[in-house]
């Protein structure tokens, strides 16, 4: 009998759909990694999904939204970006951020609004090259 594969570990996480009037997505890419990724991250103990994202977006990009004005999208798996092996289970939300200006703050080294078109050449995180690039 063939033993079955190791099932990925997981690495659960809260992550931003924020687009601009362009319809542009915005990824961030974390000091000493290479993808980008939308912005997000992962629980502290007793924090909600949604707790979690208005707290990393504070951090990372400077953002400051209410848990209440998020939009769940849903529960995304995909293979993890930064870590081999693993993969990223993420409670998404869409996030209006109206006239706010994102920058990098925390461990963020850089920010890009990008499209599927405009993209090319560079590495993005698997659950946004899957399922949020804007075409």
């Amino acid at each position: 009998m063939i033993p079955d594969a190791t099932p990925p570990r997981r690495i659960h996480v809260s992550a931003a759909v924020i687009t601009d009037a362009d319809g542009r997505l915005l990824v961030v890419r974390k000091a000493g990694t290479t993808a980008f990724m939308q912005p997000g991250g992962k629980p502290e103990p007793g924090e909600t999904p949604a707790q979690t994202l208005t707290r990393e977006l504070a951090e990372e990009v400077g953002i400051r939204v209410s848990t209440d004005a998020l939009e769940p999208l849903g529960r995304f798996t995909a293979s993890a970006a930064n870590e081999p092996g693993f993969a990223v289970v993420a409670d998404v939300f869409r996030v209006d951020i109206g006239d706010q200006q994102p920058v990098p703050d925390a461990e963020i080294a850089e920010l890009r609004w990008i499209t599927a078109g405009t993209a090319s050449g560079i590495e993005i995180a698997p659950l946004a090259r899957e399922f949020f690039l804007p075409a």
